[in-house]
């Protein structure tokens, strides 16, 4: 099912998931006004058809020892299918990277990395980052600290 055919009830249903995905199918239902095994149903769909592609924990900030956080900006040496495809395949087996977005602009791709420490981010760095197939540039930045991380995207309220 695509992101565009979803109803009133299935973005209701996603903005209560966000919220809280160890929510009861039974709490869910009744929160949408649907009866628990036409919720079940829905949710199913939703599961199956991509919509939802899993469930996670949001973990709390382990304060002072927390992993920092780099926003690293990428150039590959050719803007071709096959590099994209090759830069892609080599980006996703490397576990420091937590998400990787194609872009438009200066560069072709800005990726999220968590390190221990910048020591740690130059390991990365220099041993994965820098190794992958095509990559010109790399540009990093340090976050300092984390201002908002949100749960809903705005579609979800629509």
């Amino acid at each position: 099912m695509p992101l565009a055919t979803l109803d009133a009830l299935d973005r209701k249903m996603l903005r209560l998931l966000r919220a809280d995905g160890r929510m009861s199918n039974a709490d869910l239902a009744a929160a949408i006004g649907l009866s628990p095994s036409a919720c079940l149903r829905r949710l199913r769909l939703l599961e199956a058809s991509g919509a939802i592609r899993g469930y996670t924990a949001i973990l709390a900030d382990p304060g002072p020892q927390s992993r920092t956080v780099v926003i690293v900006q990428i150039t590959l040496e050719k803007q071709t299918e096959d590099a994209f495809n090759r830069f892609e395949a080599a980006v996703q087996q490397c576990p420091e990277v937590c998400e990787c977005y194609l872009m438009t602009g200066a560069s072709d791709y800005l990726i999220r990395v968590e390190a221990r420490d910048a020591a740690d981010y130059e390991r990365i760095h220099k041993e994965q980052l820098s190794r992958m197939p095509g990559v010109a540039r790399i540009h990093s930045a340090f976050a300092i600290r984390t201002v908002v991380r949100g749960t809903s995207p705005a579609w979800v309220e629509e």
